[in-house]
């Protein structure tokens, strides 16, 4: 029996959640249960409807929507939780992850991408927005020290890369960066070619090994057989950068 995905609005802006309401009831796979002005009345909410998914603003009357996502997990532990927001920085991007959030979406949105991103999130995937995927990029190789690990590629072909390490298909990429399938399959084409790299699992432990993904993410899109082919590459392979390592990773996956 078909079960639509039940789905809380957690956002203090009454005409945003009525518009929100509206986009997702026209979906049938979707349906809102509940909805919330703050973040507190949001998790007795969830803690009434046991959602599968939330999605909840950043920025609310009478605290922090980081402290809400702390406190829906204590009351809903399977809870997913898709941030809607206006914030682009890295200090709220690195927060709302380290929170437990499992998207983040700007509000600039169109209607394609939010659908795009709900169904992503309860599907078990992670879902960011293009701006986000980017700073995320950018703030991961800060993080290993400056150095560019994949000169050779272009930015889009970068873009590409982090979402192929994610188990995102051609189609998912291509809705994710408003490109067409072909586009998206000529980018995989030219960075696998450019780093050598002959298969989705070289790509998504050449992404991990070099900090542009974080292994905790992997571990979200992944069946657990081929994340102990993975980690045990990444312990047993090391960080060696030369030619030949596609043939490692080939052998270990």
């Amino acid at each position: 029996m078909f079960t639509a995905a039940r789905i809380v609005l957690v956002e203090d802006h009454a005409i945003l959640r009525e518009g929100l309401r509206a986009l997702i009831e026209l979906e049938p796979d979707l349906k809102v249960v509940g909805e919330a002005s703050t973040g507190a009345e949001g998790v007795r909410v969830v803690h009434g409807s046991s959602p599968t998914l939330v999605i909840t603003d950043l920025a609310m009357p009478g605290g922090s929507g980081l402290e809400t996502i702390d406190e829906l997990r204590a009351v809903c532990p399977n809870v997913r939780v898709l941030v809607l927001t206006a914030y682009c920085t890295d200090e709220y991007i690195e927060a709302a992850l380290s929170a437990g959030a499992d998207g983040y979406v700007l509000k600039d949105a169109g209607r394609a991408e939010l659908l795009e991103a709900i169904r992503s999130v309860i599907g078990g995937q992670k879902y960011f927005s293009k701006p986000v995927s980017a700073r995320l990029v950018s703030g991961y190789l800060r993080r290993n020290g400056s150095a560019d690990p994949c000169p050779r590629i272009t930015e889009r072909e970068r873009e590409v890369l982090t979402r192929i390490a994610l188990g995102e298909s051609n189609k998912r990429v291509a809705v994710a960066l408003h490109l067409s399938v072909k586009t998206v399959e000529k980018h995989r084409a030219n960075l696998m070619r450019k780093l050598e790299l002959h298969n989705a699992a070289a790509v998504t432990l050449f992404a991990v090994r070099n900090g542009l993904v974080p292994m905790a993410d992997v571990a979200q899109c992944f069946a657990e057989p081929e994340l102990i082919r993975l980690r045990g590459y990444l312990n047993g392979f090391g960080g060696a950068h030369d030619g030949g390592q596609d043939a490692a990773i080939q052998a270990a996956v």
